[in-house]
C-alpha cells in the first residue's frame, strides 16, 4: 500500500502544477547588468571565471578539477555563464572550449566602478 500512496501523491503534485507557474505580473530579470552579476554569483561559476581569466581557452572537461563538481554540474554552470554573456564557446571535434568574453569583464569592471564612489563616501560609526 505504501507504493500506491506514493503514486497517489505524485499524481496530486502533477495535478497542481499550474499553481506553480509564473504569473504575468511577476518580474523577470531582463537587465543585462543584473544578469551578468547573477551569472557570476555562484562559487562554482566564479571558479570557472577565474580559471578562464588566464586568457587561454579551457576545455569543458578541465573544469572539474578547479570546481570539485561532476561534469554535468560543470555543464550546467557553463550554460548559465554563456546565457549571462560571460563566456563564448567553440566546439573542436568532440570537445568544447570556453573563453572569457573581454566585453563581459569590461562591463563588470564598469559596474564596480559605478559603485566605487558610493563606497568611498560611506562613514563607519
Amino acid at each position: 500500500m505504501a507504493g500506491g500512496a506514493a503514486l497517489l501523491s505524485l499524481v496530486l503534485i502533477l495535478d497542481d502544477i499550474d499553481v506553480c507557474q509564473y504569473h504575468s505580473d511577476m518580474k523577470r530579470l531582463v537587465d543585462p547588468d543584473a544578469l551578468l552579476l547573477q551569472g557570476a554569483a555562484d562559487p562554482t561559476r566564479l571558479s570557472i571565471l577565474r580559471q578562464l581569466a588566464g586568457g587561454a581557452g579551457v576545455c569543458a572537461c578541465d573544469f572539474t578539477a578547479c570546481c570539485d563538481v561532476a561534469q554535468p554540474t560543470v555543464s550546467h554552470h557553463l550554460k548559465v555563464l554563456r546565457e549571462a554573456g560571460w563566456v563564448r564557446s567553440e566546439r573542436r571535434a568532440s570537445y568544447v572550449y570556453y573563453w572569457l568574453r573581454p566585453e563581459a569583464a569590461e562591463r563588470f569592471r564598469a559596474i564596480a566602478g559605478e559603485l566605487l564612489p558610493s563606497i568611498g563616501t560611506v562613514s563607519h560609526a
